[in-house]
């Protein structure tokens, strides 16, 4: 046997021994797949929600994007009636919080006459918290942020 060939085999064993071939097994996984398309309404507040945690939560952010995110998804007069929201609880009236969620998810709530889905958040381990976001289906922009949605009103 080479002493290269001796080198590889004792590094397999090794790494066998400590553990480290099971974890590099363990944490490759199979590739994570996700899509979207512009016309589908789940798609773009998926999209706002991600675009707009992302952007709440970099460090080195100017604090600019969380506003022209909020321009180009909300409708403007919804967005008026947010900002009246967050001057009256002080929070961030996308998340109804003063944080940033370490996660979120999206879940389609069904559609009349309005698109409506469900937003978790979640803040720790254990804590989650839940909105309904209604969009409109023509316009593409959100035009309600709560625990109901439109419909249920």
């Amino acid at each position: 046997m080479s002493s290269k060939t001796r080198a590889v085999l004792t590094a397999g064993v090794l790494a066998v021994a400590l553990g480290l071939g099971a974890t590099a097994q363990a944490s490759a996984g199979a590739p994570r797949t996700v899509s979207g398309s512009p016309a589908d309404n789940i798609s773009r507040i998926a999209d706002f929600y991600g675009a707009y945690i992302d952007a709440e939560s970099d460090p080195d952010g100017s604090g600019n994007l969380p506003t022209a995110l909020r321009a180009y998804y909300i409708a403007p007069t919804y967005l008026k009636k947010l900002k009246a929201w967050e001057n009256r609880e002080h929070a961030d009236g996308v998340l109804r919080a003063q944080n940033t969620p370490l996660k979120w998810k999206v879940t389609d709530n069904g559609t009349g006459k309005y698109t409506e889905a469900v937003i978790t958040l979640t803040w720790s381990r254990n804590t989650t918290s839940k909105l309904v976001v209604d969009m409109t289906r023509d316009t593409h922009k959100i035009v309600n942020i709560g625990t109901k949605g439109l419909g249920s009103k």
